[in-house]
């Protein structure tokens, strides 16, 4: 038994802080008494292998058999992650769970920033290859059009996947939010809370995500057989959003628009510009609009469209494993998301009735 268990540790079945079965379940495991199992583990324990903590459990701890100086436990190659910014909450979360699910593979993972720039992005995937990187996962620029360092990658079948965006007309793979349905949901919301005159904050709809998103916001209209107004649009150049500009913008474009009550925006960075004019114009005019963007802003009283970033993470791994294996049959994958209303909002609106 305490050999099967050291087994277990040596292939990477059981990991360092991994639980190891208690002594019930080892006793059915292995139709043997109790006291047979509550020694094999005592054994382990004073091998310095495991580690029993009293009411917890068992647990694998760092020694000889799970160490790096393990020759069954070398890391299997390197993967290169690309994303052009740590700047906000999603694609924090996002470098958590790829991390997380590449090292439970055996590979290692490396980060390049490229801070919404072509070139370092192009840059960043000569680099990976030099490193000869088993495989890439690339959050492409907000750009109007894709690197062409991008493209090559998928001419050399090099195994990569797409996070976030996807190429239309090219086969990839790729993984991305369900954002039309997302955004039809949301506008949906809106539009039974009676917002006839709803506005968009959105950066210019040029790839596959603000093209989507703009879907789904038009769709929750015509489902209604509602006219929309564009003219209640607000589409920003990528230069023009920044701290300094943005809420200038939005403010003038509000302004120059009494008749909106609500505005979705595309993003969390969107929502908080957005946010804070419309908290000076209630201020200042007495205006009330009411605020429901794509992620969570981490503001109190906005509600938003959460995606399952954990599970957007975990398909791309698997993605990308898949073709370092050897296969190659691209595909897109769409993960769900979910409409998170406001707590606020909703006990204000049980309050009113």
């Amino acid at each position: 038994m305490k050999n099967k268990i050291k087994e277990q540790i040596q292939s990477g079945k059981l990991r360092v802080g991994d639980r190891v079965p208690s002594e019930k379940e080892l006793t059915e495991e292995y139709h043997v008494s109790q006291i047979t199992t509550k020694n094999a583990l005592a054994g382990l324990a004073e091998e310095g292998i495991v580690e029993r903590i009293k009411g917890k459990g068992t647990f694998v701890r760092e020694s000889n058999l799970s160490s790096s100086n393990n020759p069954l436990n070398k890391p299997k190659g390197l993967i290169g992650l690309i994303l052009p910014s740590m700047k906000t909450k999603v694609e924090q979360e996002f470098v958590n769970y790829i991390e997380k699910y590449v090292t439970k593979n055996g590979h290692n993972l490396i980060i390049k920033i490229t801070r919404e720039s072509q070139f370092e992005e192009a840059d960043a995937i000569e680099v990976f290859r030099k490193l000869e990187v088993k495989g890439m996962i690339i959050f492409p620029t907000e750009k109007e059009n894709y690197n062409e360092a991008v493209l090559r990658l998928s001419l050399d079948k090099f195994p990569f996947v797409l996070i976030d965006r996807y190429m239309e007309n090219i086969l990839t793979y790729s993984v991305t939010s369900e954002n039309e349905v997302g955004t039809l949901e949301a506008i949906t919301y809106l539009l039974n809370k009676g917002h006839k005159n709803i506005g968009l904050v959105s950066p210019l709809i040029t790839n596959t995500v603000t093209e989507e998103r703009a879907k789904g916001f038009e769709n929750a209209f015509l489902k209604r057989k509602t006219t929309i107004n564009k003219n209640l649009w607000l589409t920003l150049e990528f230069a023009e959003i920044s701290q300094n500009k943005t809420p200038t913008l939005i403010k003038e474009f509000l302004l120059s628009k009494p008749e909106i009550t609500a505005v979705f925006t595309m993003n969390a960075e969107l929502a908080l510009y957005t946010h804070l004019v419309i908290s000076s114009l209630k201020n200042e005019k007495g205006r009330d609009i009411e605020l429901l963007t794509f992620d969570p802003p981490g503001i109190s009283g906005v509600s938003f469209i959460k995606q399952d970033i954990d599970e957007c993470s975990k398909k791309t791994v698997e993605l990308l494993l898949e073709q370092i294996g050897g296969t190659y049959n691209p595909k897109r994958i769409y993960v769900p998301v979910k409409l998170k209303p406001s707590e606020n909002l909703d006990m204000l609106e049980t309050i009113i009735r």
